[in-house]
């Protein structure tokens, strides 16, 4: 997007290069990243991170108003709500779509978000790896308010553990090895100390949880929560039983509580007018259809990484909705092909990661991943056989 850095980025790139990045990228757990790593970083102006922030920030306004709890009150499916609620979001993502506007400009447009952790731990090393390959200017920084590497992780500590110590605390997910973002827990423990645990790992007694260690029972006092519930209900009935505990009464805490992943969500949306969210109503209460239906696409709202979206709109996936409570109906945005590569150009997403620090007002902005795209859609399935796409980061001029 910086014409300038774009041109002297592409003109220095060589596949030794590439093939140099990707191997130290690799070089800590070789073998841990399954998604496709882009050859390019995404270079982005002050003016088009402002807009991002702008929509960010008038979010959180909706998000830290009084009357917010009984906005999202239907938000979380039935026989999902988990006790023990915290009063805010641990984390929160934005992802921004690099859309073009009618007269030809870029402009952010939210794609989607969610109160869920991301892949806070591998950007860090993304970004270190980068850097050393690369040279990357340093009036350029993936990090947002400030923030540098120490700090950051500085932050992410205070955040996960707030004052645990480090034994006591968990990274809870689902057969976490086989997780094609495993490469985030392993450095989520190189950085922060804490175990990465299986959900079958865990020990209940009573209303507490522990997990086993040389022998000896470890008591958990917080979980950071990988966890996503859609993954969880297709297990098989023996990992379904293990994992009730998350509807028990407990002496535990979250991070974040699970409930944000739905309350603050596809769900939120709606709630929500500003010039870089696109216009999204509840399906079920759509008065009367656009004329325009190839222009919107249909979305769930209790469903992960882009599972279930339609995409190409038609009458008849209207008429066949069932449940018109459970989708939302979104004005397609126009992506732009933005980042210039050896063939034809990218697309590209930006994901921007905010963190909410105990005693705080609000989450502040932090970190960053990029995704780039030549398919119709950004995810592994539109890019397959391409180059120059995946999953990236984005230098923010300072």
């Amino acid at each position: 997007m910086v014409k300038a850095l774009r041109d002297w980025f592409n003109e220095n790139f060589t596949a030794e290069k590439y093939q140099l990045f990707l191997s130290s990228l690799n070089r800590k757990y070789p073998k841990a990243i399954e998604f496709r790593v882009a050859e390019t970083p995404l270079f982005v102006d002050k003016v088009f991170t402002e807009k991002m922030l702008s929509a960010c920030e008038s979010i959180i306004d909706v998000i830290i108003n009084p009357n917010f709890d009984y906005l999202v009150r239907n938000a979380v499916p039935e026989g999902l709500n988990v006790p023990g609620k915290s009063d805010y979001s641990h984390f929160i993502a934005f992802d921004f779509g690099i859309c073009e506007n009618e007269i030809g400009e870029l402009e952010p447009q939210l794609v989607e978000m969610q109160g869920f952790p991301s892949l806070f731990a591998f950007e860090v090393w993304h970004d270190e790896v980068f850097r050393n390959t690369f040279s990357i200017p340093e009036t350029y920084s993936p990090y947002l308010g400030g923030f540098d590497k120490d700090s950051f992780l500085n932050l992410l500590k205070d955040v996960i553990l707030e004052g645990v110590p480090a034994e006591n605390v968990v990274l809870l997910e689902l057969f976490p090895d086989k997780q094609k973002t495993r490469i985030d827990f392993y450095l989520t423990n190189e950085y922060l100390g804490i175990k990465i645990l299986n959900l079958t790992d865990l020990i209940i007694e009573g209303k507490y949880l522990f997990y086993e260690k040389d022998g000896n029972l470890i008591p958990i006092r917080r979980i950071y929560n990988r966890v996503v519930f859609d993954e969880l209900l297709q297990q098989t009935e023996e990992v379904l039983e293990k994992g009730k505990f998350f509807w028990e009464q407990l002496d535990v805490e979250w991070v974040p509580h699970p409930k944000w992943f739905y309350q603050i969500s596809k769900y939120t949306i709606p709630l929500i007018k500003h010039d870089y969210i696109p216009d999204t109503q509840f399906l079920i209460d759509v008065k009367e259809l656009p004329f325009d239906l190839d222009n919107y696409v249909l979305k769930p709202l209790f469903s992960f990484a882009g599972q279930g979206v339609i995409v190409d709109l038609t009458l008849a996936d209207i008429e066949g909705v069932k449940d018109p409570e459970n989708w939302i109906l979104q004005r397609k945005v126009k992506y732009a092909t933005v980042v210039r590569t050896p063939d034809i150009p990218a697309k590209a997403e930006i994901r921007i990661f905010y963190c909410w620090k105990k005693g705080e007002n609000r989450p502040i902005p932090t970190l960053n991943l990029t995704r780039l795209s030549k398919g119709k859609m950004i995810g592994v399935r539109y890019n397959a056989d391409k180059d120059w796409v995946g999953g990236s980061i984005a230098y923010f001029e300072k």
